[in-house]
């Protein structure tokens, strides 16, 4: 059967693994009928790492339909965007950086490709840490994984070191595999940036268990690995001792969630400020909604509120 049909009115797409699962489902109508627009969400589920094929039909497809607007992508943003690469007029400042597409959008004729989540991700953080906490502190920031999403964090806090203080002295990043280590590797030479950046190879749960003990106190552990939603697990074992007064951040909103468990157990104990990947699904979807459909929408404020407070109704 051919899912590639003709949008009868305006649509955007979500292409990911579980899309069917996720809570923009049931907020997108919500959202649409908020900002007066008559449209739908369709979500497209391919496998990680899928046939580059596979891609290339989905967003062709986006490319010749006139009521397919556009698509958010999570999982395959690097892949897809690889795959469809001559398939796009245009691509955004963070798209050429990263090689990936969370945005896919239409400007008149042409296909534009943008990465939302150095803006995203940085949104979403400045949501959770006090204003200047990094400033006056020895805390260090561990992203657990080295894919876009903890790239993009990176960025973020690059750009935003060029007129703050306020960013992290140290960060570590852990991946089991070297491939994503070294890609990171090769995007921040290109860069310049007042804090080091450490990269670890850290194939076992048992390694990142040893990093984040070696943690200072108020320290910032990030799980930007998909375990707990893409995949079953948590990067960490149970017997992993979080930084006293520290953060943890799980970028996930949804799933088993076991990392975000696993620090939940040691919240009191550790005086733990837990955050989970709501604010960042809020923020997400809201940029590349605003990309797609040409809307202005507030990342802070009144009407921004409003907009959460929709979505939480539904969750």
């Amino acid at each position: 059967m051919n899912r590639y049909l003709p949008a009868e009115k305006k649509t955007m797409y979500f292409i990911g693994v579980t899309t069917g699962k996720s809570s923009i489902m049931k907020v997108f109508p919500r959202w649409m009928e908020h900002f007066g627009i008559d449209a739908q969400i369709k979500g497209y589920d391919f496998v990680p790492h899928d046939k580059p094929e596979h891609y290339r039909e989905a967003v062709s497809f986006i490319k010749s339909d006139p009521n397919s607007l556009g698509a958010l992508v999570t999982t395959h943003k690097i892949e897809c965007f690889r795959a469809c690469r001559d398939l796009f007029e245009g691509e955004g400042e963070y798209a050429q950086l990263l090689g990936e597409a969370s945005s896919i959008s239409k400007r008149g004729d042409e296909l534009w490709a943008h990465a939302k989540d150095p803006i995203t991700s940085g949104l979403s953080l400045e949501a959770f840490i006090p204003e200047g906490y990094w400033q006056d502190s020895k805390a260090t920031m561990l992203l657990l994984g080295a894919g876009g999403s903890s790239l993009a964090l990176t960025l973020y806090l690059i750009n935003k070191a060029k007129s703050s203080c306020d960013v992290p002295n140290r960060i570590v990043v852990n991946n089991r595999s070297e491939a994503r280590l070294k890609e990171m590797q090769e995007i921040h030479k290109r860069l310049s940036f007042p804090f080091s950046i450490e990269y670890n190879l850290c194939p076992s749960p048992e390694q990142n268990d040893a990093v984040v003990a070696s943690l200072p106190e108020g320290s910032l552990v990030i799980n930007a690995t998909g375990l707990g939603k893409d995949g079953p697990g948590s990067p960490l074992t149970d017997a992993v001792v979080f930084p006293k007064n520290g953060y943890v951040w799980e970028f996930n909103y949804r799933g088993e969630l076991k990392f975000m468990r696993q620090a939940e157990h040691q919240e009191k104990e550790r005086n733990l400020t837990i955050e989970d990947g709501w604010v960042y699904f809020i923020h997400g979807w809201t940029r590349v909604i605003s990309e797609v459909f040409h809307i202005d929408i507030p990342t802070a404020g009144p009407e921004f509120d409003k907009i959460s407070e929709i979505a939480r109704r539904t969750r």
